[in-house]
Formats: structure tokens, C-alpha cells, sequence
């Protein structure tokens, strides 16, 4: 329902009058208004290269920032900085008519600023959930000229998640998934996180009943949690980490004794975007083995 409701206010958008002006409001409030459909575009986080690239709009990506490095090509643009401390100077000589960011600490917005009083335009966004993702596609297609391509994007996103539910929506009891961000000094996703949804939709359930995005932990919360999945990821924010099962105390979690443990890569469960799609059918086959035949039983 969410997805049709979408899509038709973008029909009946005119984003390809010469006369009609193109704008949405993104996730804090703001107007964003651009004259004619965004063809130089700068985006402070990767996400939005992943989304552009998903909608073959990747000739309009001018630059990058100095993480982005997904997908291959572009690590031949230009580097501005970084998510949080873009060089204002290098994106304005670059003569952007869009510039895009994503919610994070306070800098994200503080960021956007000196472009702001450029006269750039700027949009923010917040993604916590597959509804929030669609939303930003569909938000990237209006701005972009390109509603249709969005509105594809999104079913083939949405199909493929259907196909996941429907192998395990006959499961009564979800296995409960402990997700870790960083280790040591034990950071896990809460609820209010892209990967909390990514395991509900891969039919597991977020043993870290917190409304944040990061919950810093301790190792005998944990311990008392007993995970019977333990997803651990690699990445910028965990980098090289030790298998849970080299560590002290983690011996005595569930998941370690029973092997259930899964190591992923964090700018695809992390990492808002189209592959969210892919992390959810990795999960998926990792939580129930494959056995779907049984489950739907």
C-alpha cells in the first residue's frame, strides 16, 4: 500500500514540465527546490552512489568522498572529503546542482552549510527501515527526472523481499540475532537501525530490544542476552575482528557453543542501499539452513 501511495504522487508530479519546478521535502523538514532535473550531483555518503548506480544514473555522479569505493568505478571521480567533513571549496569548484547527505552526527548537517549559503542545493535523509529506503528512491527519482526508474528499483527490491517472506512467514518462533558493530568496547544494532528491519524481514528478531540506532554494551548484558545467532560485521567500523569464538567469555554464548555465527560485510548491512536486499536473503539462508521445505511444512 506504501509503495503504490508512493509512486502515484509521482505520476502526477510534472517533474519533466520546462515550467513546472521540481522539489520534495526530505527528512528534516526542509524544501528542497531545483529548477530542472539534478545532472551534477555530489553525494556526501555512499548510500546514494549505490542508489544512482542501481537507477544506471551514474553519469551524473561528479565526485565522491574519500570511503567510497562501491561500486568499482567510482573510485575514478574526484574526492571531496569526507561524509562528515566535506571541503566545501572542492565541491563548489565542481558546480554541483544537487548535493545529497545522509543523517548521522550533528557535523552531517553542519556540513551542508557552507553550501547552503553557496546557493547549492542540498537535501538530507534519514534511513532506519526498507520504508525509509523506498521513500529516498523515490525522493532520487523526482529529483533526478526519473520517478520510473525509482518506482523500478524499488519493486524489484520489494519482489525479492516478498520471495524471503514467503519461504518463512510460517515459522512461529523467530530466532532471536544479536548484531555487532564494533569490537572490543561492544557496540550492537538496536531497533532503530537498517539492520534491525533487515532482520525482521530475513524472519529473525533483534535480541537488543533498544529504540537506537547504536547501543553501546556490555559483555555480561550480553551473557545474559544468549544470542542463539550471532552476526558480527567487518568494516570501517570493525575492522579485522577477532572470531567471537577467540574471545574471552564469548565461549559461553549460545550461538558460539552451537556455531551459529556469520560474518558480513558492513557496508552491505550497515550501509543503507540496495544491497540491504542481499543482506536480507544472506541472513535468511543463514538462519534456517536453507530448510524452507521444513519450515512451510
Amino acid at each position: 500500500m506504501f509503495l503504490k501511495s508512493f509512486f502515484l504522487l509521482l505520476v502526477i508530479i510534472p517533474v519533466n514540465s520546462a515550467f513546472a519546478e521540481i522539489s520534495v521535502i526530505d527528512d528534516f523538514g526542509d524544501k528542497v527546490v531545483l529548477k530542472s532535473p539534478a545532472k551534477r550531483i555530489v553525494a556526501l555518503y555512499g548510500a546514494f552512489n549505490e542508489i544512482l548506480f542501481a537507477m544506471d544514473l551514474d553519469d551524473r555522479i561528479v565526485a565522491r568522498t574519500a570511503g567510497d569505493d562501491y561500486p568499482a568505478q567510482i573510485v575514478k571521480l574526484p574526492s571531496i572529503g569526507t561524509h562528515m567533513r566535506p571541503n566545501s571549496e572542492l565541491i563548489v569548484a565542481l558546480n554541483p546542482d544537487l548535493v545529497l547527505q545522509m543523517a548521522g552526527r550533528s557535523q552531517a548537517k553542519t556540513a551542508l552549510e557552507p553550501l547552503k549559503e553557496r546557493g547549492i542545493p542540498t537535501a538530507m535523509f534519514k534511513v532506519t527501515s526498507f520504508e525509509d529506503l523506498y521513500s529516498l528512491i523515490g525522493k532520487i527519482g523526482i529529483l533526478t527526472g526519473e520517478p520510473e526508474r525509482a518506482e523500478k528499483l524499488v519493486h524489484s527490491m520489494s519482489m525479492r523481499l516478498d520471495t524471503v517472506k514467503e519461504r518463512y512467514s510460517k515459522i512461529k518462533d523467530k530466532p532471536d540475532v544479536f548484531f555487532e558493530i564494533r569490537y572490543p568496547n561492544l557496540l550492537a544494532a538496536g531497533q532503530g537501525s537498517i539492520v534491525s528491519d533487515i532482520i525482521v524481514k530475513a524472519g529473525g528478531d533483534n535480541c537488543v530490544d533498544n529504540p537506537k540506532k547504536i547501543v553501546r554494551m556490555g559483555e555480561e548484558e550480553l551473557l545474559r542476552l544468549n544470542p542463539e545467532n550471532y552476526v558480527y560485521q567487518s568494516g570501517r567500523m570493525n575492522q579485522s575482528p577477532v572470531v567471537p569464538s577467540d574471545r574471552d567469555h564469548f565461549k559461553m554464548i549460545k550461538a558460539v557453543r552451537l556455531g551459529k555465527v556469520l560474518k558480513v560485510d558492513e557496508s552491505v548491512f550497515s550501509r543503507p542501499g540496495p544491497r540491504n536486499v542481499d543482506a536480507v536473503e544472506t541472513l535468511a539462508d543463514f538462519l534456517y539452513n536453507n530448510k524452507e521445505e521444513n519450515i512451510n511444512e
